[in-house]
């Protein structure tokens, strides 16, 4: 739907790759859904969901056994995005290295992104 022909919309590291691979596994999921939906202090949050079947419009990013569904709608805001996934002595969890977000919030889990003509 929205991309540049030869060049994924989305990244994976290693790390991700394999968290997501182990993810769909577990319980038989075809993939992880990922997207952006209005909410937070900042304005968006990105969403996350296991998915059985990939609907007709995701964009569908596969990489070391690991599948990502990109919904439709977030596809523009998700471009060149790099997921990673990181363990702390605090807290673990996936990571989004997105070079259209334009400010985030000081928790780090709502954003923003530069608004587009049109909107």
């Amino acid at each position: 739907m929205f991309g540049i022909p030869g060049k994924q919309a989305v990244t994976m590291t290693p790390k991700a790759a394999t968290q997501i691979a182990r993810l769909m596994a577990k319980d038989g999921h075809a993939g992880l859904r990922i997207g952006v939906k209005k909410g937070g202090c900042a304005g968006m949050e990105y969403t996350m969901e296991y998915v059985n079947e990939p609907s007709a419009n995701d964009e569908v990013v596969e990489q070391d056994g690991a599948r990502i569904l990109i919904a439709p709608m977030a596809q523009m805001f998700l471009f060149g995005t790099e997921i990673d996934y990181e363990v702390t002595l605090l807290e673990s969890g996936f990571k989004f290295n997105n070079p259209n977000v334009t400010d985030a919030c000081g928790c780090g889990e709502s954003i923003s992104f530069k608004e587009l003509p049109g909107t």
